[in-house]
C-alpha cells in the first residue's frame, strides 16, 4: 500500500553549515549510548560520477546525534560514472552489475564489522540504483531500511530509443526493478526524498539534458516509489535532496525512528583529517587511487587567505592513494595543495573543518583549456553538495553572481573566473548564503588553479 506522500517546508533550525557551540565532552553527558542500541548499522552510497566525501556532513551530523563512527561506512566505488550501454563495456565507467557487486561486498563488511544481521542504506541518485538491485536480487535479508534520495527511480528520460541506458524509464534495467503491483520488496522499509521542481534530473522538457523542447517522459514525481514513504523537500536540488540539514532529519527519523537531537554539527576538540588521492584517466572522473601525488596542507587567513607559516602536514601518496592524516584545529581556514601526475597544481581552499574526516578526497582540476588561455589566473568555485540556484541562493565570486550559472532549475555546481596576469597574487571571496571562502590567484602560466570548495 502507498503510504501518503507529505510535503516537508521544514526550516534547518539553524545555519546548514553552523557547528554548535557544545563541545564534545559536554555533548557526551547528554547522550547515553544506550540511546543508540536499536539503530542498524548505516551505508551511505553516492550516485553517478561522484565518491563517498559526499556523505561527510551527513557522517558528521551522525556523529553529532550519538552515532558512533565504527557504526558508519559510505562505499566508493571504484569506476562511479555510468555507461551509456549498460551491456557494452567502457574505460573506466560502471555497469549495473559492477555497482551491485561493490555493494553487496560492502553490505557484508559492515556486518563483519559490526555483527549486526542487517544495516540501513542510504544512497544519492544512481546511489538508489544500486541499493535497489541488491535489494531485488537476494540482498533484502541484509537491509533493513532503504532510503533513497533524488534516485531517477522511473528514469532521467523515458523513451523507446536507448533501451539498455540505466536511466531510461522505459529501458530494461528500470523496467525490471519497477515491475509489479508494488515497486518496493517486502520485508525492507522504503522511504524516497524527492525535490518540489528544482530537480534538474526530474524535469518534464529535455532542455536539462541536453535536448530542450524534447518531452523527456518523466515528472517531478518520477523518484516516488509504489509502495514506499515518499517525502518532498519543498525546493531542494538534485544533490541537497541527499545531503542538506533537512533531507539529514527525515533520514535519521527514519532509520532511527525519532527526531535528532540537533542538526548542526558538534565540533571536535581537536580534528584528524586524511583522504584519497583520485584522478581522471582519460578524462573520466574515477576513484581510483593515485600514486605519487603530493599533498601539502596549509593553515590560512580566513580574510586573506594568506598562509600562515609552513606547511602544517605534507605527504607523499603511495600505491594506495592515502594522504594524511593531518592534525588541525577545527577553527583553522585550510589551504590543500596537490601536485598530481599530469595534471595542473591544484590549489584548494576549505572552511574550517568542525569535526575529524578520513573522507577527505583530493582529485586535481581540470587541465586548462582554450577558454583559459588568456587568463593569467583561474579560480574554480565548486559545491559538491548541491548546486547553485539563482535567485533563490546568494551566490557571488568575487563580488559578483558567476557569468556561467544559469538561472531558474539549480543545474551548475561550479563557477569560474578568469583573470589577467596582473591579478595574480590577489585574493578573491566566493560566497554561497554564509559559508565564505576567500581563495588566492595563481599564475596559470606555472600550470596552477585555484579551487575555493564549498563544504555545505
Amino acid at each position: 500500500m502507498k503510504l501518503s506522500r507529505r510535503l516537508i517546508l521544514l526550516g534547518a533550525g539553524s545555519l546548514p553549515f553552523a557547528v554548535a557551540s557544545l563541545r564534545t565532552a559536554a555533548y557526551a553527558q547528554t547522550t547515553p549510548a544506550a540511546q543508540t542500541t536499536e539503530v542498524p548499522p548505516v551505508l551511505f552510497v553516492h550516485g553517478n560520477g561522484d565518491y563517498d566525501a559526499l556523505w561527510m556532513t551527513t557522517l558528521w551530523r551522525m556523529e553529532s546525534n550519538g552515532i558512533a563512527r565504527d557504526r558508519m561506512a559510505a562505499i566508493n566505488f571504484t569506476d562511479p560514472l555510468a555507461r551509456s550501454d549498460d551491456k557494452v563495456e567502457q574505460a573506466n565507467r560502471s555497469s549495473t552489475e559492477d555497482q551491485r557487486r561493490e555493494l553487496t561486498a560492502a553490505i557484508a563488511d559492515l556486518k563483519r564489522r559490526t555483527g549486526a544481521a542487517r544495516v540501513a542504506l542510504v544512497g544519492s541518485s544512481r546511489g538508489g540504483y544500486a541499493i535497489r538491485n541488491v535489494i531485488r536480487n537476494g540482498g533484502a535479508g541484509d537491509v533493513s531500511h532503504a532510503v533513497l534520495c533524488g534516485t531517477p527511480n522511473h528514469g532521467v528520460f523515458a523513451t523507446d530509443d536507448q533501451p539498455y541506458n540505466e536511466f531510461n524509464g522505459r529501458g530494461t534495467y528500470l523496467r525490471g526493478l519497477n515491475e509489479g503491483e508494488s515497486e518496493v520488496t517486502p520485508g525492507v522499509a522504503f522511504l524516497t526524498l524527492r525535490s518540489d521542481g528544482m530537480d534538474k534530473y526530474a524535469q518534464a522538457d529535455g532542455r536539462f539534458i541536453g535536448k530542450p523542447g524534447t518531452p523527456t517522459g518523466v515528472t517531478v514525481e518520477g523518484p516516488e516509489l509504489k509502495g514506499a514513504t515518499n517525502l518532498v523537500l519543498g525546493a531542494l536540488d538534485h544533490r541537497e535532496v541527499a545531503f542538506h540539514p533537512r533531507a539529514f532529519r527525515e533520514i535519521y527519523k527514519f532509520i532511527a525512528g525519532r527526531e535528532p537531537a540537533r542538526l548542526a554539527i558538534v565540533p571536535d576538540q581537536s580534528v584528524r583529517l586524511s583522504g584519497l588521492v583520485t584522478g581522471t584517466p582519460g578524462g573520466v572522473s574515477t576513484n581510483r587511487p593515485v600514486t605519487g601525488a603530493t599533498v601539502d596542507v596549509f593553515r590560512v587567513d580566513p580574510e586573506t587567505g594568506e598562509r600562515k607559516g609552513g606547511a602544517v602536514h605534507s605527504a607523499k601518496t603511495g600505491a594506495d592513494g592515502r594522504w594524511g592524516p593531518a592534525q588541525v584545529e577545527p577553527s583553522w581556514s585550510l589551504e590543500f595543495v596537490l601536485t598530481s601526475p599530469d595534471a595542473p597544481t591544484t590549489h584548494i581552499y576549505r572552511s574550517p573543518f568542525p569535526r575529524s574526516s578520513d573522507v577527505v578526497h583530493l582529485r586535481a582540476a581540470r587541465p586548462l583549456g582554450p577558454a583559459d588561455k588568456d587568463a593569467g589566473a583561474v579560480v574554480i568555485m565548486s559545491r559538491p553538495r548541491g548546486y547553485f540556484g539563482l535567485p533563490r541562493d546568494v551566490v557571488l565570486l568575487d563580488g559578483k553572481e558567476p557569468a556561467d550559472v544559469k538561472p531558474g532549475v539549480p543545474t551548475d555546481s561550479a563557477a569560474t573566473l578568469r583573470l589577467p596576469a596582473a591579478e595574480v597574487g590577489r585574493n578573491i571571496v566566493a560566497q554561497f548564503g554564509e559559508e565564505r571562502i576567500v581563495a588566492r590567484t595563481w599564475p596559470a602560466s606555472e600550470n596552477r588553479i585555484a579551487v575555493a570548495e564549498l563544504t555545505y
